[in-house]
């Protein structure tokens, strides 16, 4: 299996070329040249397959440069009780006739990103193992990739974290998760900005081609396809657990990857029927499934909100999306997202026949939640099943219900345990959520952490200062 750049770069690369390279030469994100196709056989000799060797089996059809023996044994060290909790690793749990709620959280930061970043790290290390060689990881986090993403990679042998999170704007749980780190790998920078602005300087410096290459740059945020590629496997888990021909699934979404990897699993052939697209008062998804018109927001029309690990105005991955959409034509997608959103921050697909192809072909809806709707669905969630959900996945119930069809069931997808935004769960619950023991008095911890400009020059001093 090769890969290819969204923006038509011709270099085919191998998986572990681009596990550690991150953005292709020209900006793109990498794709592979095709979707392994599944069929109904491979189906039923994968279903009652324990996680990790159905992880296996989905990612050896598109990785070729890591022996079968050694890949296994990966997914295997990655997926395991002791890590995630339980044997199912990912448990689906009925809340109501046709409703479902698959738990993503159960890994050690207590979010759905642990489901791919527990895996990239082994990968990593695997990799930069058999070479004898460095990365340095820049990342930008709007809540929960960071932590994950740390908690993956400390204390791994060869690797040094830089991640950018925006100043303020996530909830004091997940700003303790990283910044009370004290290991010597880990780097956290509070970037004065929103997430778009951490996101554009992690792009800035990786299209630096020299610098990338001087010091090593990799990414770890799912512009990575790596990471994409392990959250395809738990949308088969959640199919096989519901036991039914055909299933929907409802995606909280900010930055297009949780979704996107849906998008794969569909391309491949696992029955979805429909992608419920779940955004906050950060709408320009929705806004795009609506019209056809992606707009872009400036970081001063970027709303805080509840759900703040979705308050993104740049989606990074809907570039795969959009490559797809038009028909894999990189020179369109260059156009598109390298020089309209540039000079207009918005372009407008309305009038294209590939657009319709979003609802038709792709299965795509959208929705969108505001602070209200997710306190009155945490409330009802909680009164009608005795479960408590974070605020996320409060907006992928609450759009979920809006495309319920009979016969279909609706798989929401979790993205984090309650804890991670306790003060919305008191607004609307009036008690604080359970806490795990391992995190009890975490905000008191001491920090090391350091707050700097929205500045990509900044950056690439800081990560030069700390590379010796």
């Amino acid at each position: 299996m090769k890969y290819i750049s969204t923006r038509g770069h011709t270099d085919r690369k191998q998986f572990c070329e681009i596990l550690l390279e991150g953005l292709a030469p020209d900006g793109g994100l990498y794709l592979p040249e095709h979707y392994p196709q599944v069929d109904a056989a491979t189906l039923a000799t994968w279903r009652g397959l324990p996680y990790a060797d159905l992880a296996f089996e989905i990612l050896s059809l598109y990785i070729d440069d890591i022996p079968p023996a050694d890949l296994k044994a990966l997914c295997r060290k990655t997926y395991t009780r002791d890590v995630f909790g339980t044997e199912a690793i990912v448990p689906l749990k009925t809340l109501e006739a046709g409703m479902h709620l698959e738990a993503l959280s159960n890994g050690p930061t207590l979010a759905f990103k642990d489901m791919a970043m527990q895996l990239l790290g082994n990968l990593f290390e695997y990799e930069l193992g058999r070479r004898g060689e460095e990365l340095n990881i820049l990342g930008a986090t709007s809540g929960d990739t960071g932590s994950a993403a740390e908690y993956a990679m400390k204390g791994k042998h060869g690797m040094r974290v830089f991640m950018l999170s925006p100043n303020g704007r996530m909830s004091p749980f997940q700003q303790a998760q990283m910044f009370s780190l004290m290991d010597e790998n880990i780097h956290n920078l509070v970037v004065d900005g929103v997430f778009d602005d951490c996101q554009d300087i992690v792009k800035a410096v990786s299209n630096d081609l020299a610098f990338k290459r001087q010091y090593r740059i990799g990414t770890v945020n799912s512009i990575n396809w790596a990471r994409l590629l392990a959250q395809v496997v738990y949308y088969f888990a959640g199919y096989f657990q519901s036991g039914a021909e055909k299933v929907s699934f409802a995606v909280p979404s900010g930055n297009f990857g949780n979704i996107c990897a849906g998008h794969v699993a569909r391309m491949m052939g696992l029955p979805i029927e429909q992608l419920v697209l779940a955004t906050n008062e950060n709408d320009v998804l929705d806004e795009f499934f609506r019209t056809g018109v992606y707009r872009v927001r400036a970081s001063a029309d970027t709303h805080e909100t509840s759900s703040p690990s979705m308050d993104i105005s740049k989606a990074s991955n809907f570039e795969r999306f959009v490559f797809d959409l038009l028909g894999r034509d990189g020179e369109r997608v260059k156009s598109l997202f390298d020089d309209q959103l540039k000079a207009t921050a918005r372009f407008d697909l309305s009038g294209d026949a590939a657009f319709q192809a979003a609802r038709t072909k792709y299965g795509f809806v959208s929705g969108k939640s505001s602070h209200a709707d997710r306190l009155a669905t945490i409330r009802d969630t909680w009164s009608r099943f005795g479960l408590m959900v974070d605020t996320h996945t409060a907006d992928g119930l609450k759009v979920a219900r809006e495309y319920l069809q009979p016969g279909v069931p609706m798989i929401v997808l979790e993205t984090a345990l309650p804890i991670k935004f306790a003060a919305t769960i008191v607004e609307a619950l009036g008690r604080e959520p359970e806490r795990p023991a391992k995190f009890a008095g975490m905000e008191a911890l001491p920090r090391r952490v350091k707050l700097i400009a929205a500045d990509a020059s900044v950056v690439k001093a800081f990560i030069a200062g700390n590379c010796a």
